[in-house]
């Protein structure tokens, strides 16, 4: 599904606080991607782990420029980022990518949390962001798909505490939350994609089943919303679109390099979860 936001569609992400887009990417595009992520050394290299505190742990890879290789024409497609303006009602600039590895069997939960509950910290005034989840395999209920709360964007900011080496909700908040507001667990195919709020509360299980559950979340800021002052990721920054088509056209084989990623080792916030 591309193409601009109806009216609709715009009305039930102010309402819910979240947009699903199946299809968003087609067959190719995503397989494009998928085999370009699983077979990239420097990917690997680069990943860290965060683990749940229950013996699982995800492996995820960040960084906040994207160039012309594929991971960065997906952030910079005008599917994407003509998306992203409807929503932010403003330019959208890029504020980080990053892959979320989750293993088969071994793979983490990720705690209860805002986007906007950490990026408070690094000098952002608003919530006006959005974050973009991309399945690249198959996300079900089984290998520890999104979870999401149905109008939790509207609870406003919630404080966030430090547990193990994530940072989530505070628990006695969301507990009370989930009693009045709507769980939904966004199972997708490949190439389906979330768009989501700043303040969403939302989560993953743990991967139990024998299937890899990868991802890719695009975020993007609000040119009017550049934080104060600097912090782990961008102020604003012109983001140069592509055309959608720029995607199939490019080279295959070419994938990340160390010299060209503004790659984040996971120590650079404290205050930051940094996953789904």
């Amino acid at each position: 599904m591309t193409g601009p936001l109806t009216e609709e569609q715009l009305i039930q992400y102010n309402e819910d606080g979240f947009l699903m887009r199946r299809s968003l990417f087609d067959d190719v595009e995503i397989r494009q991607l998928r085999n370009s992520a699983k077979a990239d050394q420097a990917m690997s290299v680069h990943a860290f782990a965060r683990s749940d505190g229950e013996g699982g742990s995800v492996k995820l890879a960040l960084w906040n420029h994207p160039d012309d290789r594929i991971y960065g024409l997906f952030a910079r497609c005008r599917r994407m980022v003509d998306t992203a303006e409807q929503i932010l009602c403003d330019e959208p600039y890029h504020y980080h990518t990053k892959m979320i590895m989750k293993d088969a069997v071994t793979g983490g939960a990720w705690a209860w949390h805002q986007d906007y509950g950490y990026w408070y910290h690094n000098g952002m005034l608003s919530p006006n962001v959005v974050s973009v989840f991309i399945a690249v395999d198959p996300a079900t209920r089984e290998n520890g798909c999104l979870q999401v709360v149905r109008g939790s964007h509207r609870l406003g900011r919630i404080d966030h505490v430090k547990v193990d080496d994530q940072v989530g909700a505070d628990r006695d908040r969301v507990e009370q939350i989930l009693k009045r507001h709507e769980l939904i667990y966004a199972e997708m195919e490949p190439g389906d994609a979330v768009f989501f709020h700043g303040n969403l509360l939302h989560r993953s299980d743990q991967n139990h089943s024998t299937n890899p559950r990868w991802s890719m979340v695009c975020c993007y800021n609000a040119r009017s919303n550049s934080p104060y002052c600097e912090g782990a990721h961008p102020q604003y920054t012109p983001l140069q679109r592509v055309e959608d088509s720029a995607i199939r056209d490019a080279d295959p084989t070419q994938t990340i390099s160390d010299d060209s990623m503004d790659w984040h080792s996971g120590r650079e916030s404290t205050a930051e979860n940094l996953a789904n």
